[in-house]
């Protein structure tokens, strides 16, 4: 990321974004709780990239340099909060729950962002309960830091829907599928089948924001069939991708 910007405050605000739209790389001395209350948000860091439907939302931690990119018509609430106010204790980016209470309160509190009354300070203090009660989700794409295992991601991120195994790809990437695996383990903390899925999930959230039907989009990220695809959906994000798509 080149001509990062520096915000020392997180903003604490709604902002309407165009699918495609983008917030370039930039970092705050503030956290910051970014959340899509309509389409789909990317949030892209050093270390990779997390994806957030409207159930999601991604906490992101003072100093990180991150970049948005908006999937779908999106509607953007930003929520900062002072360094030293951590009620998560985490010190990565991560994407949270987001039920019913939670999304309200963050929707409430980012509408009207200067106003400043007892209220306001109740509002923020049970916003932050329910953060910390926010189960985290295991949404992280990490990206790979050794050549050979860059190369072979980057083919599957050009076509998720790729369906060559480790040995086939090793071979045009140049390294055995035994050396690919031990890398995606040290470097990626994950096994190739679940950085792939990981991959898969993503695009199809990205898709689904810019209404591709169900059935394309299983076929587009590689699943064999609409069945396998919407199971592997629902045990992920706990609801269907038609349900998804509807939103």
């Amino acid at each position: 990321m080149t001509n990062i910007r520096h915000t020392p405050v997180a903003p604490t605000r709604t902002q309407l974004l165009a699918t495609g739209g983008e917030i370039d790389a930039h970092r705050h001395d503030d956290h910051q709780i970014v959340y899509a209350g309509r389409g789909v948000l990317t949030v892209t860091t050093g270390s990779g990239s997390w994806v957030a439907p409207g159930n999601r939302a991604i906490w992101v931690p003072a100093g990180t340099v991150h970049a948005h990119q908006a999937h779908g018509e999106l509607e953007l609430h930003l929520v900062g909060l002072p360094a030293t106010d951590n009620p998560l204790g985490l010190d990565v980016p991560t994407v949270l729950a987001v039920g019913p209470l939670l999304r309200e309160l963050i929707i409430a509190y980012t509408r009207t962002p200067d106003a400043d009354s007892p209220e306001r300070t109740r509002l923020r203090a049970v916003l932050l309960d329910q953060l910390r009660a926010s189960p985290q989700q295991p949404l992280h794409l990490p990206a790979p830091a050794a050549p050979v295992l860059s190369a072979l991601c980057g083919i599957l991120q050009a076509d998720p829907a790729d369906n060559r195994t480790l040995a086939e790809l090793g071979r045009h990437v140049g390294a055995s599928d035994r050396t690919l695996s031990r890398l995606f383990r040290s470097d990626l903390g994950m096994t190739f089948p679940q950085w792939r899925t990981q991959l898969r999930l993503q695009h199809a959230l990205v898709l689904l924001a810019e209404k591709e039907p169900v059935t394309a989009v299983a076929h587009r990220c590689g699943w064999s069939s609409a069945s396998a695809f919407i199971d592997v959906f629902r045990r992920t994000f706990g609801h269907t991708p038609g349900s998804h798509a509807a939103d």
